[in-house]
């Protein structure tokens, strides 16, 4: 027979030829060097475990492909990971005092654990599930995404700690802001009901001195450092460094925000922006809530906003003289600028709290920037509320979805709807898997 056809037809020399090809393609050879080195392996469970675990070239094998190739999956210890966060922050004989927690998950305990327990029992990829292994997947603790909010940090900063890869930290962060959006919207960022005007105008009489006044009016700049090229030019303002997106918002003196408006482009002013704004949609279409109120016995039908000099002069706007003649209208200049504090105010503890938006966005889309935003202030008004400093009961009944006062798209609400979705059966894994637990969450 032909010296050839005995060599091709030889598992050990078909072996040697895989193993050949393995280390001219391969990345990791040494667990298939161990069944080379096995006269006993046939040449088929080699060719099998080539194909699982390596990555062969893609062009006809005239050479290595310029395809990035994936990594395999990295055994990370995610359940060690869970029970560290536990033991350090949720068990009895607790690491961290509330002190420490609050510092750094900006909110009490008490108010975390109950947007944890609103996630799992309410959006789907919060639930806990077994893989096809039977191996738990990530707890709810874990994907909880607070402290990527409250540093802008890195996506792959907590792997050592939580043992999450990148790719899954920023799936995290994105479902956290979704579900936060679809679950807390229409309390956290409503627009003020008539018994919540009521109590906004008996707390600025009561601490300002001004009847009448719904809030403060301003905006701030978001840097965004990942604009794409096209768009920069109408991002980018000459008194600001790079391309950035503006935040529109109303606040009162307790510092919650009842208006939020973000997505415009950073080379506008404050008078396009109030053209683009929704906050008079209500006074147009004739929806808004009464808010009358009478001074020295004189009538207004609406309430006012305090604003700087470069707003419209609308009668909903309550500028400072620019240049007071006599001492009346140098002492109501004072009071004005002093009293329009309250949103600078409201913007300082919001960066300070959330410092993803302080620093410049590393996302690259405009709807993500969005989320991230309103679920900062969502959340920055349930801290208001958490420590009592604002005190505005919900009442279902005077608040319709539709009419909250944002610039989120009905898209994009209905994208995070779907993320309430029909649990799926759980797989039950073999009791060879389960791990008992002690603690938060142990089962």
């Amino acid at each position: 027979m032909d010296e050839s056809v005995m060599k091709s037809t030889d598992p050990d020399h078909q072996s040697e030829d895989l193993l050949k090809t393995l280390r001219s393609y391969s990345r990791t050879i040494s667990e298939v060097e161990e069944l080379a080195d096995d006269r006993t392996t046939s040449s088929s469970l080699l060719s099998a475990e080539l194909v699982s675990n390596l990555w062969l070239p893609q062009n006809n094998g005239e050479g290595p492909s310029n395809k990035r190739p994936r990594w395999p999956n990295k055994e990370r210890g995610r359940e060690e990971g869970h029970d560290k966060l536990v033991a350090d922050y949720f068990s009895d004989n607790l690491v961290y005092n509330d002190e420490y927690f609050k510092r750094r998950f900006r909110m009490t305990r008490r108010l975390f654990l109950r947007i944890v327990n609103d996630l799992e029992k309410e959006i789907e990829y919060f639930k806990q599930h077994w893989d096809a292994r039977g191996v738990k997947g990530f707890s709810a603790l874990q994907k909880l995404a607070i402290r990527q909010l409250a540093y802008g940090s890195a996506a792959d900063a907590s792997d050592e700690y939580l043992r999450m890869s990148e790719t899954t930290s920023r799936d995290c962060l994105e479902n956290f802001c979704k579900g936060i959006i679809y679950l807390y919207m229409r309390q956290y960022l409503r627009k003020p009901t008539a018994s919540d005007i009521q109590r906004i105008y008996a707390m600025h009489e009561q601490v300002h001195g001004l009847p009448g006044m719904l809030g403060s009016i301003d905006y701030i700049h978001w840097s965004w450092k990942h604009c794409p090229v096209a768009w920069r030019g109408q991002f980018h303002r000459s008194d600001h460094a790079g391309s950035t997106v503006i935040l529109e918002a109303v606040a009162s003196y307790d510092e919650w925000i009842w208006h939020a408006f973000f997505g415009v482009p950073g080379a506008t002013n404050d008078i396009i922006i109030v053209n683009q704004s929704p906050i008079f949609n209500d006074l147009f279409e004739d929806k808004a809530p009464d808010s009358s109120f009478v001074v020295n016995v004189t009538h207004y039908n609406h309430g006012y906003y305090l604003a700087d000099g470069i707003y419209p002069e609308w009668s909903t706007f309550v500028k400072a003289f620019r240049y007071p003649q006599d001492e009346r209208r140098v002492q109501f200049k004072e009071r004005q600028e002093s009293v329009r504090k309250d949103i600078e105010r409201t913007f300082t503890t919001l960066q300070s709290k959330w410092h993803v938006i302080k620093r410049p966005a590393r996302v690259w889309t405009r709807t993500k920037l969005q989320e991230i935003m309103y679920t900062c202030i969502i959340l920055h008004n349930m801290i208001r509320e958490d420590k009592g400093i604002s005190d505005y009961p919900f009442d279902p009944t005077e608040v319709l979805t539709e009419d909250i006062e944002t610039n989120i798209s009905k898209a994009d609400r209905a994208r995070n709807v779907n993320l309430v979705k029909k649990p799926r059966e759980a797989r039950q894994p073999s009791p060879r898997f389960i791990s008992t637990r002690v603690g938060l969450y142990g089962q």
